[in-house]
């Protein structure tokens, strides 16, 4: 086995030793070290004038540059390549080599492979449009946020299946577009729910409470039943007579007969770009709901109910005035990130 070399301390007192006329089996028996390495340090300084360790070439590498080059571009045209994938690669050029030393290229350019974040899909126009409303919303004061009360529905599954995909990328870029994948608007789910928030958790209702046919589908009619029980109440307890109402652009909040609906009640709503739930607070809130229902363990629709609306009102109220009062760093990352999406 090969021993652990000695550290510049120890050295400096075999030299200290050695001037004091210590014999050398004295000193090794006094620092306890071989004779022999001693011996190889006294006459190592005597030749040299060095107590430095020698840099060591080590194993050979079994790549070459041109190769580690290969590896490196193979991931930056597609980061959701896999080692299995560039090793089969490399072998048709005629390049043996492990996943492991694949895996120590990536390492050593401060590659790491991580779990791809699932971000919408960005269209030319939805960026646009996100860039004109932040920059038209940058300065607006904290107040403006405080008066928005946020709506939004949510599907909450009684068992979830992630389908997360690994990806190699560098520290920092996990919000890049070539390192998330895409999501869209359909799945299977347990129960659909439908909440508010503005500095505080208002109300969380189930759509299949709502509905006639006790169905989780969510149409226009069942969007303005909900509008009219439960917008102002939440409002007036959670900001005051003025508000402001935000909501995405979903089909059956822009349906015309929605759109009718609101303006007949008079509601101010705030107009949000499509492609957007990094900008709004209430998907982080979501997030906080589905967290604290992983420690749960809802066998049917019913336990699971109960559940989400103890998790949703033990969300205290600073972590929803945190999450509004975030709206100006939202923005100042959709301009950084020229219209994708941010890291929210």
């Amino acid at each position: 086995m090969q021993s652990k070399e000695l550290s510049m301390q120890v050295k400096e007192a075999i030299l200290k030793l050695q001037k004091q006329k210590k014999p050398i089996r004295e000193t090794a028996t006094i620092l306890r070290v071989a004779k022999s390495t001693v011996w190889y340090i006294l006459r190592k300084k005597a030749s040299t004038d060095e107590l430095s360790n020698a840099k060591r070439p080590g194993r050979p590498w079994n790549t070459t540059v041109v190769d580690d080059r290969r590896i490196i571009s193979m991931v930056k045209r597609n980061p959701f390549t896999t080692a299995n994938q560039v090793n089969n690669t490399l072998q048709w050029v005629g390049v043996s080599i492990s996943k492991s030393t694949i895996k120590r290229r990536l390492h050593e350019r401060k590659y790491r492979g991580c779990t791809a974040r699932c971000k919408p899909l960005i269209s030319l126009k939805n960026r646009k449009a996100r860039l004109d409303f932040a920059k038209e919303h940058l300065k607006k004061p904290a107040q403006f946020w405080k008066n928005i009360l946020r709506t939004d529905e949510t599907k909450i599954n009684l068992k979830q299946n992630d389908g997360k995909k690994k990806v190699w990328r560098r520290r920092g870029t996990a919000h890049y577009p070539k390192h998330t994948t895409s999501s869209v608007k359909h799945a299977k789910a347990s129960v659909m729910a439908w909440a508010c928030m503005a500095a505080g958790t208002g109300t969380l209702g189930f759509i299949d409470d709502v509905t006639q046919d006790r169905r989780s589908r969510m149409n226009s009619e069942v969007f303005r039943d909900i509008l009219s029980a439960q917008i102002q109440l939440n409002a007036v307890k959670l900001i005051g007579w003025c508000f402001m109402t935000q909501m995405d652009n979903d089909p059956k909040h822009t349906a015309k007969a929605t759109q009718e609906f609101i303006k007949a009640k008079k509601c101010k709503i705030l107009e949000w770009p499509s492609q957007s739930p990094d900008l709004n607070p209430i998907e982080h809130a979501f997030h906080l709901l589905k967290t604290k229902l992983q420690t749960e363990r809802p066998t049917n629709k019913q336990q699971l109910k109960a559940a989400a609306v103890k998790a949703w009102q033990s969300i205290k109220k600073e972590e929803t005035q945190h999450l509004v009062m975030s709206m100006s760093s939202r923005l100042q990352a959709v301009i950084a990130s020229k219209g994708f999406s941010s890291k929210y």
